[in-house]
This record gives C-alpha cells, sequence and structure tokens, in this order.
C-alpha cells in the first residue's frame, strides 16, 4: 500500500464522487454507506463515489451523490466525459454495514442491506459486473483506492459493544438494559 511520491490524496465524505487520474489516492471511511469504485486498467484512471441512501424520496433538479443512482450515474458520466466506456472499468464494492447490531428493535431491511441491493441492482441494470465486493456484515470499513494500481485497501472494523454510560449507543444497545 505503498503511496507513490507525487499522488494527490482525496478523501470523500458522504454524498460525495471523485474521478481522478494515476497520480491519485482516495479515502473514505464507510458504515451503512456503500462505495463503488471504477476503475480503467489500460489508461489508469477511475472514480469513487460514496452514497448515503439507495434512493431519493422526491426527484431533485441535478444529480445528487447521496443517492445510489445518482452517484453511480455522476461516476459515469466521468467516464463518458473522458470518451471512455462503463464496460471496460472494473467495478469493485464496498461497504454497507450494519451499525447497530445490538440494537433490541432489530430491523431486517437496515439502510446498509438496502443500499447493497441498490448497488447491484444498478450494477445489473447497466450490464455491469463486479469484480470485488466487501460487503454488509457489522461495523464499518477504511476504504483506500490507488488509480495508479486499481488496488483498494480495506479494513473492516467490527462494532464494539460496550456497556458505559457515555456510549451514543446505550439507549438502543441489548447490554445497557
Amino acid at each position: 500500500m505503498k503511496k507513490h511520491q507525487q499522488a494527490m490524496e482525496v478523501f470523500l465524505q458522504p454524498g460525495e464522487h471523485y474521478f481522478g487520474d494515476r497520480d491519485t489516492r482516495i479515502r473514505t471511511i464507510l458504515g451503512s454507506c456503500v462505495a463503488v469504485t471504477i476503475w480503467h486498467p489500460k489508461l489508469l484512471v477511475g472514480g469513487m463515489c460514496h452514497y448515503m441512501l439507495p434512493a431519493r424520496s422526491r426527484p431533485g433538479s441535478a444529480l445528487d451523490g447521496k443517492y445510489a443512482d445518482e452517484a453511480l450515474q455522476l461516476l459515469l458520466d466521468e467516464a463518458n466525459r473522458i470518451g471512455t466506456f462503463a464496460k471496460d472499468y472494473q467495478i469493485k464494492l464496498f461497504g454497507g454495514g450494519h451499525m447497530f447490531p445490538h440494537a433490541k428493535k432489530q430491523q431486517a431491511a437496515h439502510v446498509g442491506s438496502r443500499n447493497v441491493d441498490a448497488a447491484r441492482m444498478l450494477l445489473r441494470k447497466h450490464g455491469l459486473p463486479i469484480h470485488a465486493e466487501h460487503l454488509g456484515g457489522d461495523g464499518h470499513r477504511n476504504v483506500i483506492f490507488d488509480l495508479w494500481s486499481g488496488d483498494v485497501w480495506m479494513r473492516h472494523q467490527q462494532p464494539s459493544c460496550r456497556n458505559c454510560d457515555d456510549c451514543e449507543a446505550r439507549p438502543i444497545c441489548r447490554q445497557a438494559a
């Protein structure tokens, strides 16, 4: 995971996307959000989006990277803008974790799983195969994408369930009861 000397580092917040060249490293941290990476192995260009929700409830006037379909469209538009085709890119997916697995009220379709379903459905719709994925489960992920190699480095951190008075999840944690 050695960073090459001239590499620019970009950190994506939720709802953001970035498309760059071989001198770029893109990073993000995901909980229930999903990141889609696209990489062109011949041109060494690509990008990543970090979306928060599967779909928008009301149509908007401009594309918004907070939503799965719009975030993916923003990436595909960037690929098209430089004269490439989506089918020539390698696609990888990360995220969709369940952030409160110890909650008393378990949701069968928590937002993370809905985000994962949205990504898979959208890629099928566009006819784009998934080259790698690390999706679902509990906890968050740190993701680093090196455009000079196409490598994606990911660390998955399981949530800690601690019984403390200061824990923000205390009201919904089983152990707090």
